[in-house]
């Protein structure tokens, strides 16, 4: 700072101080008060409706977190299963398909070597383990309860979500790629060629 003038040195210091102020009182995790009054509205579907808002024409969509979140964990679980299965379920989800059909391209009667080569390991996104505070509540029970912050949590699912929705795709043209060289290979078997 030696090269700026005492006046702008002090002006710098104060917008600095204004910045870090500004950006320490805001603190994106706290409940805000949201006006959501609509005037003449009219419900459009279950959760947006068309009205006036301060002599504006507006459509607004209205959400409760809880089921907003609930949505969204529901489909990122359901894409995981659906990549990895589920062995609750004995689902083999694309991967487990997959690696079904490279075994099947292995085998010696489809003119495979009999060895299977498998690089991909099972890569989870949503396995972590959750930290528990252990103690009692405010009724002297027993509990453990971990939390989270609600943004933080989505900013996750919705990574979550995107990574999945990636492997999906990925998974998918591989199996399609698999499954036609199994057949090319059976059909060559059958017809006697290699």
């Amino acid at each position: 700072m030696g090269i700026f003038k005492p006046a702008v040195q002090s002006r710098l210091g104060a917008a600095v101080v204004i910045c870090l102020v500004a950006a320490c009182s805001h603190n994106p995790h706290k409940a805000k008060e949201i006006d959501t009054k609509i005037d003449n509205s009219e419900r459009i579907s279950g959760d947006t409706v068309l009205g006036v808002k301060d002599g504006n024409m507006v459509v607004q969509r209205k959400v409760m977190m809880s089921e907003e979140l609930r949505a969204l964990q529901n489909e990122v679980y359901e894409l995981e299963d659906r990549v990895y299965g589920n062995r609750k379920y004995g689902s083999l989800g694309l991967y487990g398909v997959l690696r079904e059909c490279r075994l099947q391209l292995a085998d010696k009667a489809n003119g495979g070597d009999g060895k299977l080569t498998w690089t991909e390991p099972i890569e989870r996104v949503t396995e972590k383990e959750e930290e528990f505070n252990i103690g009692l509540d405010e009724s002297q029970k027993l509990v453990a309860v971990s939390e989270e912050m609600l943004k933080d949590r989505i900013a996750r699912f919705r990574t979550y979500k995107t990574i999945l929705q990636k492997r999906q795709d990925e998974y998918e043209e591989k199996v399609a790629i698999c499954k036609a060289e199994l057949k090319a290979r059976q059909h060559d078997q059958r017809s006697g060629g290699n």
